[in-house]
């Protein structure tokens, strides 16, 4: 298996007295049961990182980014089997999932909070194509050929939404003249059941096929003790993936035609009720309205690439994505409160005395995106790439309140509809140029220009007046700059300057005005290396970023985002690798100081009051400069270790111990009990026996002490009040994978 992302301990000792450093860790191709190749355990078992982000593949230890970069392998042995999990293998990253979306931030910086008309902070790629929604993601993360975590802004090639960072997931190419298969399957507590399946048909040496399939359900962590009929936390995934491949005689001309489609069930969350009067038991809840959270979609992409001379290939790409999501939530989180009477008109203060109530929402996504790439390919001391990038967004978002009833919804007293019509566009260039045998200059660009439209239906006992259209607009300018020092083959120092942009939008509340782009400019300075046996691979790196114009997000009635101050965030991250033959092991460490670089007034939905000399007008409070950025841990810490033991006739056994931490964060520029995600610490463990034939069982347990922690903090939103969800208690149970010829 590869073992870039397994590193020992005294690999911290030995990188200190190096000089630190900060890798990211994506192997070429190894056994999907884990084992090594013979190749591994010989005398170079850390194998080359491949990063393609920057439009090629490129060895990553002489690429000048701060990234973690995992195959597939690597995530089967972590027991990585979710996009949320992610933050337990990958420093300075933390994932927040809740309701329809998955919040992802990278040195404090993506999103907090999900508006129909704001964008994540980090680009999230697969295959090469980007989705830029946080809501549909997740339904992704199955047969994985590699995922490349990038750290900070990728304003040139990666472009808008990418002030944090940006995820690129790949997956398995189809091979040519090649038939196989695979099947992966596992079973544990909770009625978790997933499944795997792929098979690689090589029709010609021209054209072969790659199918994969996943389900993958389980039972809630807690028990609905109300009459709803629902239990939050049941949850159901079908997944499908369809990759062909083509290619001319002579490789100049390849294309990709994939497609995918995702089929999500489910109760939606379990969220526990604060001020829950029934009992405290973290994993008990109370509901009397029917939840649920169903999300269903497809895209299908098209990837071509031709060599039409020398060292100069076209690579263009087309897709289109469909995503729909449907969800009804309990309005008070209990099954005691009760709705507004049928006299009484729905006002701000009846709905206070009667706050039980039902929220109906829904929201349809259709995307079209398109880039054009010429790549330089040759092995000159020149390379370049440029590009051209379009898409265009369309989101319909109907909002349904029912206060009259607690049960089940019968008619919406409140409704918000909004459409929003979204166009970005954007021509970019790289530049790398070895000036001499050592000396590399690094130079890109990138020009945007977004605009959006959108149009807010509002009816709450009023006759419905279609509204006008609101329109915004902005245009930026990001890119890189840097310089590679390659000491010796194995040693390089870098130091870059990046920039990168969020775009602004509009409000969908009424009379609120519209927000502008967010700007995130980061200096950083690293080192990679690895000893010349290749046995270690420790890599470091510092960084300061100069974080200006924060879409922050708060919610009222609708949600309301607003440019808050600026930030100042600085830190390092640090991870290291080993492989000493049967033993083998990894450790990650990130250090974070984000915090406002200026005092603030911001809009609090949430929990305290406004003090009487606070200087903020109107509903806005005082942020004052040196509180920490929401979602913004100061430290996050993973390590593993495993062991090979030869049994007979190549049999093998392994035991592996993965730990994470996660230090306290805050959902809001607001601390208190409400919005503080208090710091945790988990272990899983697992031993696996790898057969001949590449066949594995394997037995795990997830969460090894029992810990009981907060995952996340939800605010109060239109149709639900805000509650705590628990992560995950101890789960345990088996895996097979059978791979056929």
């Amino acid at each position: 298996m590869v073992k870039d992302v397994r590193a020992p301990f005294a690999t911290v000792l030995l990188a200190t007295l190096i000089g630190g450093i900060y890798a990211p860790a994506l192997a070429q191709t190894a056994p999907a049961d884990g084992s090594k190749t013979t190749q591994q355990a010989g005398e170079a078992p850390l194998q080359e990182i491949v990063i393609t982000a920057e439009r090629r593949a490129q060895r990553l230890q002489d690429v000048p980014i701060s990234a973690t970069v995992l195959s597939g392998a690597d995530l089967a042995a972590m027991g990585v089997t979710t996009l949320n999990s992610m933050q337990q293998v990958a420093p300075s990253v933390a994932i927040n999932t809740y309701n329809r979306s998955t919040f992802i931030n990278i040195r404090g910086v993506g999103i907090a909070v999900s508006a129909p008309t704001t964008n994540p902070g980090v680009a999230f790629y697969i295959d090469g194509q980007i989705f830029p929604h946080e809501q549909f993601i997740p339904h992704s993360f199955f047969d994985i050929e590699s995922i490349e975590v990038l750290r900070g802004p990728q304003g040139t090639l990666t472009g808008q939404n990418s002030t944090g960072g940006a995820l690129y997931l790949r997956s398995p190419e189809p091979k040519y003249n090649a038939t196989f298969g695979s099947v992966d399957l596992s079973a544990g507590n909770y009625s978790a059941y997933r499944g795997v399946g792929a098979v690689n048909v090589g029709l010609s040496e021209n054209f072969a096929l790659r199918l994969a399939y996943m389900h993958d359900e389980r039972d809630s962590y807690t028990n609905n003790i109300g009459p709803s009929g629902s239990t939050p936390g049941n949850a159901k995934t079908d997944s499908v993936r369809l990759n062909l491949a083509g290619r001319t005689d002579d490789t100049r001309h390849r294309f990709h035609l994939r497609y995918e489609n995702f089929d999500f069930k489910s109760d939606n969350n379990a969220v526990k009720n604060r001020f829950d009067k029934v009992t405290a038991d973290p994993y008990t809840i109370e509901e009397d309205a029917k939840s649920y959270l169903n999300q269903r979609g497809y895209r299908v992409a098209l990837e071509d690439n031709w060599a039409f001379r020398e060292g100069l290939e076209l690579r263009a790409q087309l897709a289109y994505q469909d995503g729909t999501t449907n969800d009804s939530v309990d309005g008070d989180r209990s099954a005691t409160a009760l709705p507004v009477p049928a006299a009484l008109p729905a006002t701000t203060a009846n709905k206070t005395l009667y706050p039980g109530r039902i929220g109906v929402n829904g929201t349809d996504i259709k995307t079209l995106v398109g880039e054009v790439n010429l790549i330089s390919t040759g092995d000159g001391p020149f390379n370049w790439v440029l590009g051209a990038f379009f898409m265009r967004d369309n989101r319909d978002v109907p909002l349904f309140l029912d206060s009259y009833h607690s049960t089940n919804f019968v008619a919406s007293n409140s409704t918000i509809h909004t459409y929003i019509h979204n166009i970005s566009k954007s021509l970019f260039g790289q530049a790398n140029w070895f000036v001499t045998d050592k000396l590399e200059l690094i130079g890109g660009a990138r020009y945007s220009w977004d605009t959006q439209d959108d149009t807010v239906f509002q009816l709450q006992g009023a006759p419905l007046v279609p509204p006008p259209v609101n329109s915004t607009s902005s245009n930026e300018l990001t890119g890189k700059l840097g310089v590679n020092l390659h000491a010796e083959k194995n040693l390089l120092f870098y130091a870059t300057a990046s920039k990168g942009y969020k775009a602004g939008g509009n409000n969908p509340t009424a009379g609120s005005p519209p927000f502008g782009p967010e700007h995130n400019l980061v200096y950083e300075a690293g080192v990679k290396t690895s000893t010349p046996d290749r046995h270690f691979r420790v890599n470091a790196d510092v960084f300061y970023s100069d974080y200006r114009d924060i879409q922050l997000q708060s919610t009222i009635t609708l949600p309301l985002t607003q440019n808050a101050a600026k930030g100042k965030v600085y830190g390092a991250e640090f991870e290291g690798f080993v492989d000493l033959g049967r033993f083998t092991g990894n450790i990650g460490v990130s250090y974070l100081n984000a915090t406002f670089g200026e005092n603030a007034c911001i809009t609090n939905a949430g929990p305290g009051t406004k003090a009487s000399t606070d200087p903020c007008p109107g509903v806005n409070q005082l942020v004052p400069e040196g509180r920490v950025l929401p979602f913004s841990p100061k430290w996050t810490i993973n390590a593993g270790v495993q062991y090979e033991i030869p049994l007979s006739n190549g049999t093998k056994l392994t035991p592996r111990l993965q730990w994470s931490h996660l230090a306290e964060q805050v959902a809001t520029p607001f601390p208190s009990s409400e919005t503080v995600v208090p710091g945790r610490s988990i272990v899983d463990a697992r031993l696996s026996l790898h057969l001949s034939k590449g066949w594995l069982l394997e037995g795990f347990v997830n969460n090894l002490a029992n810990k009981t922690y907060i995952a996340s903090q939800v605010q109060n939103a239109t149709s639900a009040t805000g509650g705590i969800i628990y992560g995950a208690p101890r789960t345990y149970g088996v895996r097979a994978m059978l791979k056929f010829n």
